[in-house]
């Protein structure tokens, strides 16, 4: 692990133990670098929002932050948990008041390659997305003027906010360093990376290495979806999850027929660590992932011909779980 990634670790570790509070504050506005490989793509940032050390230490303060939440129950790392890939291993989430959210809480993890956001990309940067959760009546039922006033009284929020921004109004500080940090939340240190990029061929079991095949192959087609290095195409997808979809998807946004029950393909990378699967968390495992798979979907509407029988064997199966396994970051790993 280099110094970046240690310092972010460093100060998730502050965090997670409660004492977010007691954070020094640092001026230090040097450019912050995440730790992007070269066979990466490079990961776009606003020019109104470079990203600096200060920047990002901000927005850690903030994510672990209560106040964000009416009630200060919930925080940003109450559905994306840094223990859990920063995810909550949850069908729905619990918000204000133990009101459920209606979709499953994705990982965090490379969000900043994201051309857009959101399971039905109703969002279009980082800044903008952080408004929904706040303002969602299931979630933190805030407005945002609301917790910039809540957190102008705290010296050592307003400190840190100056450092990091500068004379900026609260509203805007809030946004932009909860941006910052998510962009600094980047995981490409995974065996499959060690085999794949790095050229390190004892990396990979026997079994992983027929599961990556299989991953690639024209029989599945997973990587036409699921393309690396990001594990993602950003495409919008109906997989064949529900005959009628009680969730619209994608087409709650374009309005579009040829939309509805479309939603974000989600990366697979640390996908054994996010359970449970698809946009409402109906999926309890990769098991039951693979078993959906392979049956060819349930026929729906928009179903994506990707989605067909794919006639696998037990041990095809039990071979492509065991190469998603490869793709967890390695502090995960017991």
């Amino acid at each position: 692990m280099n110094f970046k990634a240690f310092y972010i670790s460093f100060i998730t570790l502050l965090f997670f133990s409660a004492c977010q509070r007691d954070l020094p504050v640092t001026a230090d506005n040097s450019p912050y670098y995440p730790d992007i490989p070269s066979y990466v793509p490079e990961m776009p940032v606003p020019e109104a929002n470079t990203l600096t050390e200060a920047r990002v230490r901000l927005g850690a303060f903030l994510f672990f932050d209560t106040r964000l939440s009416k009630d200060l129950s919930i925080s940003c790392a109450s559905c994306h948990d840094p223990a859990k890939a920063f995810s909550d291993q949850k069908s729905l989430s619990a918000g204000v008041n133990g009101l459920l959210g209606k979709r499953n809480s994705p990982t965090l993890f490379n969000l900043g390659f994201a051309p857009d956001l959101l399971w039905d990309g109703g969002s279009f940067s980082l800044e903008a997305q952080a408004l929904v959760p706040i303002q969602n009546h299931r979630e933190m039922d805030m407005r945002l003027a609301e917790i910039a006033e809540r957190l102008s009284s705290d010296r050592h929020f307003t400190e840190m906010a100056r450092a990091a921004y500068g004379d900026e109004r609260y509203e805007s500080v809030i946004l932009k360093a909860l941006a910052s940090y998510e962009r600094s939340l980047i995981s490409f240190d995974t065996r499959f990376d060690d085999y794949y990029y790095r050229g390190k061929k004892a990396a990979l079991s026997a079994e992983e290495k027929a599961g990556l095949e299989l991953f690639f192959s024209e029989k599945t087609q997973c990587a036409a979806c699921h393309t690396p290095p990001l594990f993602t195409d950003y495409s919008y997808r109906d997989n064949g999850l529900y005959n009628n979809y009680p969730d619209s998807g994608r087409g709650r946004i374009t309005l579009a027929p040829e939309d509805l029950g479309k939603f974000k393909v989600p990366t697979l990378r640390n996908i054994a660590l996010t359970f449970p699967y698809m946009h409402d968390g109906s999926l309890a495992d990769l098991e039951e992932v693979l078993t959906h798979y392979n049956a060819g979907g349930n026929g729906s509407l928009n179903q994506s011909p990707l989605i067909r029988p794919l006639k696998l064997s037990v041990e095809e199966q039990k071979a492509l779980i065991s190469f998603l396994k490869t793709l967890s970051d390695k502090r995960y790993e017991k």
